[in-house]
C-alpha cells in the first residue's frame, strides 16, 4: 500500500511539471489585449488634414549676406600701432578704425615739401631773369638767345615745381594710408591683424559690413534656370529662426552657372528689410514661387517612419488605424512634407504618435482639459 501512494505521488509530480506553462495561442481574429484598452484622446491630439496652397518652384538655398560690405586691406607697408574697434563694434562712417606706423612716412613728406619749396624759389628766380632779359632785348643791349634760353630754364623750373607738388600730394596720401577708417555705418567683422604686426600691400586688416542691407544670396539648380525671373516672390526660412517666414523678391539673376556646381546665383531681396536677421552667414532655404497648388501637408512629427516606409495613425471611427503613406519632396519653408497617396483631406490623424499605439484600438475622444491624461496615454 505505501508502494502504490508513492507512485502515484510521482505520477502527479511528472503530470505538473511535464504540463505546459504558456498561455494557448488565441484564435484568429481575436482581439489583442492591447487593442481592448481605450486610448484617451484630446482635440489636441488630433490633426485633420485640409488642402494647403503650396508655392510650386525652385528650390533656393543659400546664406544671407550684407549689400553693403567692404574688405579694407593695407596700402601702405608698416607696423600696426593700434587697434581702435574690434569685431562685433558697431561704427560710423569716417571713424578710425587702424593706426599705422607712420614715422618714414613723415619723413618722405617733410622731404618733398623741402623739394616743392626749392623749386619754387627756382621758378621764381627763373622768371625775374626772364623779365629782366626782355627788358634789356627791348633796348637792343642782349640778344634774342639768351632771352629764348631764359624761357627755357623757366618752363624747366615749372616742370620741376610740379612734380615737386606731386609728389607732395603722394606722400600726404601715404601718410593718409596710415590711418583706416570706416567707409560707412555698420558693424567691424573679421578682424585679421593685432598691434605689433607688419603688413604688405594688400594685407586684409578687417571688414565693415551694413547689418541693415542683408539679402539672401542663394543657388538654384541649372536645370531649373528656364523657370527664374525677375521680380518672382521668394519664401524662405533662415537658420536660427526657425519660427519666421520670410518673403523676398529676386532682384539679380547671374547669366552663367557654376563650372564646378552647376547652379545659378541669384540674389533675393527682403520685401521687409526692417524684419531681416542682423546677421550675416545665416543659411537660408526656400522655394521661388513660380505657381500654387493645393497639397496636404504633414509634419515630420505626425510621420512613423520604418525603413523606406512611412505611416500615420489615422481615426476611423472610434479606432486607430496604422496607414502607410507617400510623400512628396520636404517644403524648403516649412519643412513639411506633402501627400501624394494615402490619406485625404478631411482625415483626422495623431499629431505626434508614440510607441505604444496598436492597430484597431478603440480611441474615447475626452473634452480639452483631458491634454495632460491623453499626453501621458500617448507615451
Amino acid at each position: 500500500m505505501r508502494k502504490k501512494c508513492l507512485s502515484l505521488g510521482l505520477v502527479l509530480l511528472w503530470l505538473v511539471a511535464c504540463s505546459p506553462t504558456e498561455k494557448p495561442p488565441e484564435p484568429p481574429g481575436h482581439a489583442s489585449r492591447d487593442a481592448a484598452v481605450k486610448l484617451l484622446l484630446a482635440p489636441e491630439d488630433l490633426l485633420e488634414l485640409q488642402a494647403t496652397a503650396q508655392a510650386v518652384g525652385p528650390v533656393v538655398s543659400g546664406t544671407l549676406q550684407p549689400a553693403r560690405r567692404a574688405d579694407l586691406r593695407a596700402e601702405v607697408g608698416a607696423v600696426v600701432v593700434q587697434i581702435l574697434k574690434d569685431n562685433g563694434q558697431a561704427v560710423r562712417g569716417g571713424d578710425l578704425l587702424l593706426r599705422l606706423d607712420d614715422t618714414s612716412l613723415r619723413d618722405i613728406l617733410a622731404s618733398a615739401q623741402a623739394a616743392e619749396r626749392s623749386a619754387a624759389q627756382s621758378l621764381e628766380q627763373a622768371m625775374r631773369a626772364l623779365e629782366r632779359l626782355k627788358t634789356l632785348q627791348g633796348q637792343g643791349m642782349t640778344t634774342t638767345q639768351a632771352v629764348e634760353d631764359a624761357e627755357l630754364r623757366r618752363n624747366n623750373a615749372q616742370s620741376d615745381l610740379v612734380a615737386a607738388r606731386a609728389r607732395v600730394v603722394s606722400a600726404r596720401q601715404q601718410l593718409q594710408y596710415t590711418l583706416v577708417r570706416a567707409p560707412f555705418d555698420g558693424v567691424v567683422t573679421e578682424r585679421r591683424v593685432s598691434v605689433g604686426d607688419t603688413v604688405q600691400i594688400g594685407r586684409e586688416l578687417l571688414k565693415v559690413i551694413d547689418p541693415t542691407s542683408m539679402r539672401f544670396e542663394g543657388l538654384v539648380s541649372a536645370d531649373r534656370m528656364h523657370e527664374l525671373k525677375l521680380g518672382q516672390k521668394v519664401d524662405f526660412r533662415v537658420n536660427g529662426f526657425p519660427q519666421q517666414r520670410f518673403v523676398g523678391t529676386v532682384s539679380r539673376i547671374d547669366p552663367t552657372a557654376s563650372v564646378d556646381t552647376r547652379q545659378v546665383a541669384l540674389v533675393v531681396d527682403f520685401d521687409e528689410p526692417r524684419t531681416a536677421p542682423h546677421v550675416a552667414g545665416l543659411f537660408a532655404e526656400g522655394a521661388i514661387e513660380t505657381g500654387r497648388a493645393d497639397a496636404l501637408l504633414l509634419a515630420e512629427g505626425s510621420l512613423v517612419r520604418s525603413g523606406q516606409d512611412v505611416s500615420v495613425w489615422r481615426l476611423d471611427g472610434a479606432k486607430l488605424t496604422k496607414v502607410t503613406v507617400q510623400l512628396g519632396d520636404r517644403d524648403a519653408r516649412s519643412g513639411d512634407f506633402p501627400v501624394l497617396q494615402g490619406l485625404k483631406a478631411g482625415d483626422r490623424i495623431v499629431r505626434r504618435p508614440g510607441d505604444s499605439l496598436v492597430d484597431g484600438q478603440t480611441v474615447e475622444l475626452a473634452a480639452a482639459g483631458a491634454l495632460a491624461a491623453s499626453a501621458a496615454a500617448l507615451r
